[in-house]
Parts: structure tokens; sequence; C-alpha cells
């Protein structure tokens, strides 16, 4: 069957290659031949980790993708966020630097145009990981299409049938945008739109203040807009530690970001130029005015149309397909991975995933792995940092888990200090009594890097007083840790073995 073609505005010379990579226009989808080991539906992260990782196995697999292979991470993630932060980021640095010892004088000037075009120009280059001719030479068979189950061990892509051992749904998520009266009418922005603008909103209103939310706000702020973010709870990054939040939102307000707390967009109106949104928060009623409305307000699972039903995969609109802690659906032929079925929708919590899928779904003689097992670490990418794993402050209480807190201050890190960014902090948990991490927070820049220390060590139960017999390359910001541990090791040292050791070294003296 013919497909319709996919373009991505503006469609030029970057975005035709992101397309012709991840969804050829002249593909042709190959003729199955007898029953697949696996049929992978989505390709994004999770389903190309499954897609690769299996037929490198040996098995004989088929991934199916509807829309663009390497999904919400390489088209409308992590890398068009992460190289438009970049940009972002240099001309908050180079405004920093100005009226300090650097001899820097004028004005800033960002052309929002060539940002944008370099987001798409480094989005195509790196497509080329998740292109469907990589994926065919490495033994895949490749469908473009949509896919639907028809029964509880076939399914159809375009009108080609598909028989398989077992299957994989790795269809993802999508943004949630609430209903707003005027919103649809007035147009908005989310996540995956937002990267197709080519010139720089004078006036941008950012509703959510998570993660995406906070990123996007503070990267359009320092590129020139004028954001206001509205967060209907009374901190952004609900999910952080408190402090931690705290933090971002000083650096948000010194970047020039509106925030207004515990407050909705009841409607919006069309204005003379713009958009008028009437918020109401517990302070009172405002208008907004604005050019663009970026809604960052969560993420829903792509359940609809793939006729989950006839396969007897039980599933929920809200929080999507039902997976037991090996990752099977109710159909004991059919797994899940991915933002679909998981409640930490990154893509390396995806990739985890996935790697789990395999064993389970291929080698059902191999140990079960768990999903329960994994750590899972996360970072926000802030200017700093806010990179977070295991348990905060707020979950250990309300699991009722006793917990005691190691809490050192980046303004007491030297490489912090050199670089004057010692806005910052990190938070070790441990379990009360003990040095096993239970969960750690950490706000630096580059706190995604550095929290791999305290992952790799909770994973492997290495206690934190083992981590100050580690060496640091100094000065580095993470020898935060380290001064974490040293902390952790001089609470050892009570009032009794202090007049022991006393003892000891007057004895010494003698």
């Amino acid at each position: 069957m013919s497909r319709r073609p996919v373009e991505i505005p503006p469609m030029d010379a970057h975005n035709a290659r992101l397309v012709q990579n991840v969804h050829p226009p002249d593909w042709t989808n190959p003729t199955p031949s007898g029953r697949y080991n696996l049929v992978v539906i989505g390709a994004g992260t999770a389903g190309l980790v499954c897609a690769a990782g299996a037929a490198g196995l040996g098995a004989k697999v088929a991934l199916i993708e509807r829309h663009l292979m390497g999904g919400d991470c390489l088209v409308t993630g992590c890398v068009p966020s992460k190289t438009l932060l970049h940009a972002a980021r240099v001309a908050a640095d180079l405004r920093k630097a100005r009226g300090t010892e650097v001899a820097f004088t004028g004005d800033v000037n960002v052309d929002f145009t060539e940002v944008m075009t370099r987001v798409r120009a480094v989005r195509g280059a790196i497509s080329q990981h998740d292109s469907a001719e990589r994926f065919r030479k490495l033994g895949v068979d490749v469908f473009l299409g949509h896919a639907k189950f028809d029964s509880a061990n076939t399914l159809d892509v375009e009108g080609t049938k598909l028989q398989f051992h077992r299957a994989v749904i790795a269809s993802g998520a999508r943004a949630s945008v609430p209903r707003i009266p005027g919103l649809a009418e007035c147009g908005y922005l989310t996540n995956e739109t937002v990267f197709n603008l080519t010139h720089l909103p004078p006036r941008m209103l950012v509703i959510g203040g998570g993660p995406i939310g906070c990123e996007l706000a503070q990267a359009f702020q320092r590129l020139g807009s004028a954001v206001t973010l509205v967060e209907a709870g009374p901190q952004i990054l609900p999910r952080e530690d408190a402090d931690a939040a705290t933090i971002v939102e000083d650096a948000l307000r010194r970047d020039g970001v509106r925030i207004v707390y515990e407050a909705t967009v009841e409607r919006i109106e069309k204005g003379d130029a713009g958009s008028i949104a009437q918020v109401t928060g517990a302070a009172a009623q405002r208008a907004v005015e604005s050019d663009a409305v970026l809604v960052c307000t969560g993420r829903v699972p792509n359940v609809e149309e793939l006729g989950l039903d006839a396969a007897g995969v039980e599933f929920d609109p809200r929080s999507g397909v039902v997976v037991n802690d090996h990752l099977r659906t109710t159909n004991p032929r059919i797994f899940a991975a991915g933002d679909v079925c998981m409640q930490h929708k990154f893509t390396h919590a995806a990739d985890a995933a996935a790697r789990i899928v395999i064993q389970n779904a291929l080698f059902g003689f191999l140990p079960k792995k768990r999903a329960s097992a994994l750590t899972i670490p996360w970072c926000t990418y802030t200017d700093p940092e806010v990179a977070h794993v295991g348990l905060n402050e707020r979950d250990a209480q309300r699991r009722n888990i006793d917990i005691d807190t190691i809490r050192v201050e980046m303004k007491q890190i030297d490489r912090a200090i050199t670089d004057d960014e010692t806005a910052g902090l990190l938070k070790v948990h441990l379990a009360r009594g003990s040095d096993r991490i239970a969960g750690a927070t950490l706000v630096a820049r580059g706190a995604g890097d550095i929290i791999s220390e305290l992952t790799v060590a909770m994973t492997n139960n290495i206690g934190l007083g083992k981590l100050a017999n580690v060496i640091h390359p100094y000065p580095t910001r993470a020898e935060i840790v380290k001064r974490a541990a040293d902390q952790y090791n001089r609470t050892r040292i009570t009032p009794r073995v202090r007049r022991i050791l006393e003892w000891i070294l007057a004895r010494q003296r003698k």
C-alpha cells in the first residue's frame, strides 16, 4: 500500500535528511516468510533496543513504525532539546562573563533562526543511528506503517499479516494537552512541535513546571523570549527535593522567568497581538499576554488503535499497558517496554526495560529479570541540573522508611568556587544507622554526569563510606561525592570511639 509522505516543518535539507533516514519515502516493506521470533511495535528507544538486541542474538525480528524511527528521543525530545539548551547556556555564559575579568562588552545577540537550524542539523546527523537502512543491515525486517493486532499471536501492517512467537508493545507516549477553553482555537505548542519554530516568540506562556516546562522556559528566556511559567502546585519540579527545586527556581528567576504558583489557566482568548490567558491563582487572577503558548503538562501512552482488545492485552488510557514485574502483559505472548507502560518515561529507562524484555521474552529457560530491580536515575537539564536516584526525603516519609541524610553544599567545593558556580548541593540519604545509600539528589552544572557514581554504588550495594576511598581528580565538582563520604565516616567517630583513640594516641606519646 502507498503511504502518505512524512513532512516536518520546515522541510529544509536537514529535516529532509531526517525523514530520509527514519521514514524513507521510497521504502518498500519486506515480504514476511514464516513466524517471527519477535515482532516489535514502535521504533523509539525501547523498540530499537529490543529489535537490535534480539537480532544480534540470532532472532528473526520485525520492527514496525508508523511515523519516525528514533521516536521521542531523537525527534521531539532528548536530541533537539539538549541542542537548544546548549545554545541557551552559551548565551547565558556570555552574559555572565560581561563585567568580569573577561574583556567583553556590548549585547549578546542571539540569532534564533540559526539556533534552530543547528537543532535540525544535529538531529538530522544523529538520525542515521536510528535509520531504517541501518536496522535492515542488522538483519531486522523494518515495516513502515500502522500495526494492529487481530489475534493473540498475529497482527496486521498495512494489509500484511505477521505471525509471531513473541511481541513487544513499545509504542511510546505523546504530549498530554489539558482541556482549556480557547486553547485549540488560539494555537499552542508542545514538545512535539516547539522544535519546528524558526522565529523566536517575543513572549511565551509555559503551562506546567515539570522537567520539560522548566528546561524550555529557561532556554527560551535565555534566547530572548519573555517567559511566564504557570505551575498548578506550590513548587516547580514537584517530584524533586524541595531544596533542589528552590535552587532551580532561583536560577530561573535570575534569568528573568516569571513564575506563577498554585495557578491554573482558565481560558485563552485571541488578543490584538497574540493571545491572552486568564490565569487564576492563590494570590489573584491575572491576564497573561503571549505570542506562543507551550503546553508541558505530562504525557499519555499511545494505546489507541493497536487492537489490544483483540490480543487480550489489558490497558488503561492514562497509565498505559498493564504489565507485571517481568514486563509481560495479560497476553503471555506479548510484552511491553518504555513510555507505553512505565512510570519513568526516560530514554535510559526504556533502554533498560528493553534489555529485560529480550531475555524474558526469548529465553524463558533463563532466570526472569525484574523491572523492580532496576535502579533508575534521572536528570532535569536546567542550569544548574537536578540529578536524582532512589528515594528523597518525601519518598522515605511516605513509605515510613527511616533515613539519615548527609548534606554538602556546592559552595564547599573548590571547583565550584573557581568556576563561580556555587549554587547547588548534594543530599545522600542513608538507611538509618548504616551507610547503605537509599537515594540521592544533586544540584550542580553537570549533575547528570556525576550522579552515575552514586547509581553504581546503589546498584552494587557499595556503602557511602567506601566511596571515601575512591580517588577523585582535583579540582572537580565530582569531589562533592567524596566530601559526603568523608562526612559520613566522621559520624562513625562516636564520643566513646574518640576516647579510645585518644587513649591509644596518648600512650604513643609516652
